[in-house]
Formats: C-alpha cells, structure tokens, sequence
C-alpha cells in the first residue's frame, strides 16, 4: 500500500505583468497571484501537488488537521481521503481544493495523464475566452477582436453594473459588434457576493428576466450566475423563463448533493462545478455523469489559478462532454494572462488557436518550478507521520 508519509504548506505570491481588476470582486486590484500550495509525499516518494486562492494567513493553521487527517493513509484510496475532507467540512473547513492532489499522486504512480487514467479520450479541449474584467464598450470591442484573431470563437465577458441599463447596453454592443463572428457569453457573477472591498449589485429574479430578454433578443450563447447561488427556487423558476441557457454552478461546496438537486428542480441549463470547491474531481465527475444521463450541458469552471485550470481541465477531458462544449480558458490582458497565472510552474498552459492541448505526463501534467516557489513563496508548516514544525514566522503580518 502506498502510504501518504509527508505533507508541506506553502504561502505563495507571484507577481502579475499588470493590475488586474476582477469584475465579481468591486474595488480590488490584484497585482499578485496569491496561493496557499500544497505537496503530499508518499512513503515511496511520489509527489502530488495543488493550490487555491488565499490573501495571508488565513490557511495558518490548516497544517494540524493535514498531518492528522492524512498522513498515514493509503494515497490511493480517493474515496476515504475524500471521507476526511467532509471532516474538515464538518468543522467549517471547505478544502476540496486538496483533493486533486490526491490524484495528481494516483496518475503519477499509474504514470498516466489523470484525464485518461479516468478514462478520457480527448487529448485536444476546443476553448471559450473567458475575460474577467469590467471594460467600456470601446475596450470591449477591441478585447473581442484581438481573441478572435488568436482562433478563438466564443468569449465571456461581464457586466456588473448597479444600473441594469448599463448591463444590456454593454451585451448588445459586443454581442451586435461580433455578430456572425464570434458568439458572446456573459457572466452576471451574481452568485456571491464579494463585498470586502466594495458594494456590489443584488439582482432580483425581476432584473435577471428582463436581463435573460436582452441577452435571447441579442443571441448570446448563454447567461451565467444571474441569481445568488442558494435562490434555487428562483433559479429554476429564471431557467424555465429564459430563452437563453442559464449556466452556473462553480462554487457550491456541498458538491455533488446539492447540484443533483438543484438538477433536479430544472435549475441551470449548463451545469459548471469547479472541482476545487465543489467537492473535488470525483463528485464534479459524478455531476458530468448526471448531467448525460438528465440531457443536461456540463463543462467545469476554472477560474482561479493554474492549479485549478489544469484539475478542471482533466475534469472536462474525462467527462465525456469535452467533444461537444467548450471549456473556460481565463485571459483577460494585460494583468491576467496563462504567462503570469503559471509562474509557480516549469511551463504555462497556453493554447494554440483556441484549442489546449492536455499534457501527456503522468499526473496533472506539471512541473513545480523550484526556483519560483523558493523565490515567491514560504514554507509554512511541514509534517511527517513522525513529527510536526509550523512555522507561522514564515508569513507576513496582515
């Protein structure tokens, strides 16, 4: 049995090319992507690795439930592993972040790429642009044309305005704009509310009819997030209404449970769970399998770092669907960009003329670059099945 013998955390902080503002967080510039990292080893020396989005030391004192939770378990035993991240869930810890790392290690020992090891047969994923910022019309066109001129032929883009005037416009500009050239999504990110920095508009079920009516009148190829994620009675109610599809799902940490319910109640068009919150590779796997079996549109989001790009990218390879939807590719210029998302590893994903190519090495299909996460990052807790040392001097004062 291959036993889970070490585990190390990282605080992470790389820089970007440029600011980036993120449309669903208001008054936020980020000029760094901010990681906590993860690497289990097992006894035989097989490295598996992830990471998520943190800003400092909230992740401070996850190292103890880590070391106690899993090392000496059998690294293999994806379900049981999966077991001990709803433990940390039951005491208010999401983590399903750390579950791809599991398999990461599962793939390297089989010597597989992860998505064929679960039995996909897609080695070419066609793409979506998915930009993430709020633009002028003027910019948005300028965005539009300089994504369709690198081979991409759908692009997301987002409103976020207080005034829904502001929101249809910006729709039906770009979407009349590329008409017969590029079609054009839109995410509300009306499914949470990131307000640390900045109010943010609350939709109403109202807003988002008369929102989805723009969007069916202009062609957009769908509508994302445009109700709060736990309205699932009014999310179904908007998908029966809408001439649009209405796609969402990222974020639902109760995984696989909840989005087969919210399936049920006819609550999105295009279901879009994010393995690194809503309950890892295996239940966003089971969703995929729900969503064929309900005639329902599946493909992952991926919008958070290069981690969680590449585990959702072995997710939409292996779901079945990856044939007939597209899958998100995060890039929205100068800030956010594949180069400065994907320091932390040896070789950025990029992709050629709107296609990405799944790697072909065992794992994940990624090499940490050393020299990175030694210049980057700090070590903050490490952990063996015989001893423990955090290190909370490693990070920075809030």
């Amino acid at each position: 049995m291959q036993v889970l013998d070490r585990v190390e955390l990282y605080l992470v902080k790389t820089p970007l090319p440029a600011p980036h503002a993120p449309s669903w967080i208001p008054g936020t510039i980020r000029t760094h992507v901010s990681m906590c990292i993860v690497r289990f080893i097992t006894d035989d020396g097989v490295e598996g690795w992830s990471g998520f989005p943190a800003a400092g030391r909230e992740r401070a004192g996850l190292g103890d439930l880590l070391a106690g939770l899993f090392l000496g378990q059998d690294a293999g035993d994806i379900e049981r592993l999966s077991e001990r991240i709803q433990i940390m869930a039951a005491g208010g810890n999401f983590n399903w972040w750390l579950e791809p790392a599991f398999w990461d290690i599962k793939a390297r020992s089989a010597g597989l790429p992860l998505y064929k090891l679960l039995g996909g047969t897609d080695d070419r994923i066609r793409l979506y642009a998915s930009s993430g910022e709020l633009r002028d019309p003027g910019a948005r066109r300028e965005e539009a044309e300089a994504r369709l001129a690198e081979g991409f032929d759908t692009m997301k883009i987002r409103v976020h305005d207080f005034d829904e005037a502001v929101d249809i416009d910006h729709i039906s500009d770009i979407a009349r704009h590329m008409q017969g050239r590029m079609r054009i999504s839109v995410d509300c990110n009306q499914a949470f509310r990131l307000t640390q920095n900045g109010d943010a508009p609350l939709w109403s079920l109202d807003r988002a009819k008369r929102f989805v009516d723009a969007a069916a009148d202009v062609g957009l190829a769908w509508v994302e997030e445009p109700l709060f994620g736990e309205w699932h009675e009014e999310i179904a109610r908007l998908t029966t209404y809408s001439r649009v599809p209405v796609a969402g799902g990222e974020l639902h940490v109760m995984g696989y449970r909840e989005l087969a319910r919210m399936m049920k109640m006819g609550c999105y068009n295009i279901f879009q769970p994010d393995a690194m919150w809503a309950g890892g590779i295996t239940q966003c796997l089971k969703v995929a399998a729900l969503c064929r079996q309900e005639g329902i549109r599946f493909t992952p989001h991926c919008w958070s770092n290069g981690f969680g790009f590449i585990a959702n990218a072995h997710v939409f390879a292996a779901s079945g669907f990856a044939g007939e939807e597209l899958f998100e590719y995060p890039i929205s210029p100068p800030g956010w960009t594949p180069e400065g998302r994907d320091q932390i590893f040896s070789q950025p994903f990029l992709h050629e003329n709107g296609w990405f190519a799944m790697p072909q090495t065992p794992g994940l299909g990624f090499e940490i670059n050393q020299e990175t996460l030694k210049k980057y990052g700090q070590c903050f807790f490490k952990a063996s099945r015989n001893s423990t040392h955090w290190m909370p001097e490693a990070l920075p004062a809030p």
